[in-house]
């Protein structure tokens, strides 16, 4: 069609280009008003139910959230903070360096349950990990600088200044693993996941002694983390020991390499044990490594038992027999807490201690 305007030629193609631009970026990003034209409520309905404060009727709700959705529009989060006073984002913080971290499938699972959670709940995931003591300061300055709604921190070591950092900070924070700090059970606003790992323990032990094996061995992981304490109590539980015998026990520190120096030094020890705990499934990978260079075969002449159930453990040969724990499930749970927190701070929050299951396989 010509044109009839009074511009020249350039002059008018421009103006039309502006024009057609104009009108796809308002088609493409729609605004507050344009939701409450389609779903025809006011714009201070759909901030409401955008920024999900309450008071908005079910019906009108369900109306403004189907013309979002068809509309496909996109809340501004930096004005959004500015309402709800909220980031949309939790921190993850795991006490332990990247070499570790990157290292355990247990960390990737126990992500995976928090990654999911927190993405159904469109909360983003930033990661924090701790390396040596000048990240506990990093660590300290960002989440009291406002950047994050909550913090969820697992993997802590006795006498961790994260727990410190946690209460300084202010924020909804929940724990994975049993803390251990001094009055930890007289504190009711301490939250935390953990299965039992004192049972699972002790259950993965008496399947051995039942087996007929009688100089049972065990390799634990740090015995500044709770979670190696309380298996290492199991192991005690299930032989009716005070205290393990010093001969049957190593130390392995939760990694492959440690499994198999600890197995190495048992069996250099008179006499050998005819089967071993291991204190996850990382250190009794390592213990069959061992085993198998020393021309011994499993279980015949050595049972193993991990502690897990990571996917490597039925890849191992034998299958490794282990004790199931629910870790992506725990990942989930840590951040369902989480969040309940945060949507409504007088909502009542617990702990959480999720059983465990003994997987009978080829290794004992």
């Amino acid at each position: 069609m010509p044109c009839h305007c009074t511009l020249p030629p350039l002059a008018c193609t421009v103006k039309g280009l502006r024009e057609t631009r104009d009108v796809k970026v308002s088609a493409a990003h729609p605004t507050l008003e344009a939701v409450a034209a389609h779903a025809g409520v006011s714009r201070a309905t759909v901030s409401r139910v955008v920024n999900g404060t309450p008071g908005v009727r079910p019906e009108l709700r369900e109306k403004v959230k189907r013309s979002v959705a068809e509309l496909g529009y996109v809340p501004n989060s930096a004005a959004r903070s500015l309402v709800t006073r909220r980031t949309g984002a939790v921190a993850v913080v795991i006490a332990e360096p990247e070499t570790r971290v990157f290292a355990d499938p247990f960390f990737a699972r126990q992500l995976r349950g928090i990654s999911r959670e927190l993405s159904a709940n469109d909360l983003q995931l930033l990661l924090m990990l701790v390396e040596e003591e000048a990240d506990y300061q990093r660590v300290g300055r960002y989440l009291a600088g406002g950047h994050v709604d909550g913090t969820l921190m697992f993997s802590l070591h006795a006498n961790d200044p994260l727990r410190g950092i946690a209460a300084a900070s202010g924020l909804p924070t929940v724990f994975g693993g049993r803390p251990w700090w001094p009055g930890w059970e007289q504190d009711d606003s301490l939250v935390y996941v953990d299965t039992d790992n004192r049972d699972g323990a002790r259950r993965a032990v008496r399947h051995l002694a039942e087996s007929g094996h009688r100089r049972i061995a065990v390799i634990t992981g740090p015995l500044d983390q709770t979670s190696a304490v309380d298996r290492l109590a199991g192991y005690r539980d299930a032989l009716g020991l005070a205290e393990p015998d010093p001969a049957l026990q190593a130390h392995g520190d939760f990694t492959v390499d440690g499994g198999a120096r600890a197995m190495a030094e048992l069996l250099d020890r008179s006499p050998a044990p005819d089967a071993v705990f291991a204190g996850n499934d990382l250190m009794a990978t390592g213990a069959l490594r061992t085993l198998r260079a020393r021309g011994l075969s499993v279980p015949e002449d050595v049972a193993v038992v991990g502690y897990d159930d990571l996917d490597p453990a039925a890849w191992a040969d034998p299958p490794l027999t282990t004790v199931r724990q629910d870790i992506v499930r725990m990942g989930e749970i840590m951040a369902r807490l989480l969040v309940r927190s945060l949507n409504d701070a007088e909502a009542p929050v617990s702990s959480v201690v999720i059983p465990s299951q003994l997987v009978v396989r080829g290794s004992a």
